[in-house]
């Protein structure tokens, strides 16, 4: 009897046994064949775990999930309530990381209503009594004349409504291209007789930078420059040169550093000039020295008046470079320029209607 007891007993072991292995195995199977879930499926099951949040009722929280990494945005109504949906975002599976940007705003409350105006005292009904016995007593007054008219006062008219606030700027990040034109009116005398190499010059941006359609750097900003070569008019054929270059635009906020093209204006030299007065000389030289004596006196006047010619010409310098001040001067962009900014067009007209990722110059309009 004992030993039928053991075996039966083994026997539903090993069945028992048996049948948890086989549904280990299906389990496995199963969890193997499961594909895996997309990020859209985990944020949508993180957004209904909040959302199942009585706490969290009514509160701005929005989820994104990529990669696994949750991402919370939005407001919270107090500290407890932002960690409280961290730590909802982060029981949900497929959630490796949660990163949680979510703001305190604590919400407003509504104003507190105006006090109710007590009701007025009772009279007493002896104090009614008597007051009723006097007059009852008492003659009755001849009718008062009718009062007059008050004027009624019109109400007035209801207060415009304020106008709404203007929109918060977006700021851009466009890029200058490299061959724009960078006008500027110079804001001080440059002279190539004086002017050295390296010397700084300033002025003022004397239209609108525009790129992708917004103001990249806008007209009246500061400019500096320098001077790159500078050469004084000799004398006879020497002619005078002035080369400038752009170096850095200033705006409000920042000093932008900017490589151009060198800007270069040469004064009209003095050689033709010279000898065109050193003959007129000597053939003036030559006619005296003739009706002196002819001969050897025309040679001698003719020496003369070359000499005095020269002597002329020898004090007279070639024509020397000015730029004078408010003058306009057009630099041309060697490297681009990115910049980041917030002012779109629209004070501004447009030369081109058309939308061009060039930037253009514009001149503003008038006040």
């Amino acid at each position: 009897m004992n030993t039928i007891r053991i075996r039966t007993r083994g026997l539903q072991v090993a069945l028992l046994g048996g049948a948890l292995l086989f549904a280990a195995g299906c389990n496995r199977q199963q969890t193997a064949t499961q594909p895996a879930r997309t990020d859209q499926q985990v944020a949508n099951d993180v957004q209904a775990k909040i959302a199942a949040e009585s706490a969290l009722n009514g509160q701005n929280i929005q989820v994104g999930v990529t990669n696994g990494i949750a991402t919370l945005s939005g407001t919270a109504n107090d500290d407890a309530s932002r960690a409280l949906a961290g730590n909802d975002a982060g029981s949900v599976d497929g959630v490796k990381t949660v990163v949680n940007n979510l703001t305190v705003e604590p919400p407003k409350q509504a104003a507190a209503p105006a006090p109710v105006a007590p009701p007025p005292p009772v009279e007493k009904k002896r104090k009614h009594r008597e007051e009723k016995q006097v007059a009852e007593a008492a003659p009755e007054p001849p009718p008062a004349p009718a009062p007059a008219p008050a004027p009624v006062e019109q109400a007035p008219p209801p207060a415009p409504a304020p106008p709404p606030p203007p929109p918060q700027p977006v700021a851009k990040t466009v890029t200058i291209p490299a061959g724009s034109i960078i006008p500027v009116r110079i804001t001080e005398a440059l002279s190539s007789k004086d002017a050295q190499p390296n010397q700084v010059f300033h002025g003022s941006l004397a239209g609108d930078l525009i790129a992708d359609g917004m103001v990249a750097v806008p007209q009246g900003a500061s400019v500096t420059g320098r001077v790159v070569d500078a050469k004084d008019a000799a004398h006879f054929a020497g002619s005078s040169l002035l080369s400038i270059e752009l170096t850095q635009i200033s705006t409000k906020s920042r000093q932008i550093p900017v490589v151009t093209e060198a800007y270069s204006k040469e004064g009209q030299g003095r050689g033709k000039n010279t000898a065109v007065k050193t003959g007129g000389g000597a053939a003036l030289g030559a006619i005296i020295g003739g009706l002196a004596g002819g001969g050897r006196g025309a040679a001698i006047g003719a020496a003369a008046g070359g000499a005095t010619g020269a002597g002329v010409n020898a004090v007279t310098r070639g024509q020397q470079v000015q730029i004078q001040p408010e003058t306009l001067v057009n630099f041309k962009l060697q490297s681009p320029i990115t910049v980041t900014t917030t002012h779109a067009v629209g004070q501004v007209r447009s030369f081109d209607d058309n939308s061009s990722s060039d930037p253009q110059l514009e001149q503003r309009q008038p006040q």
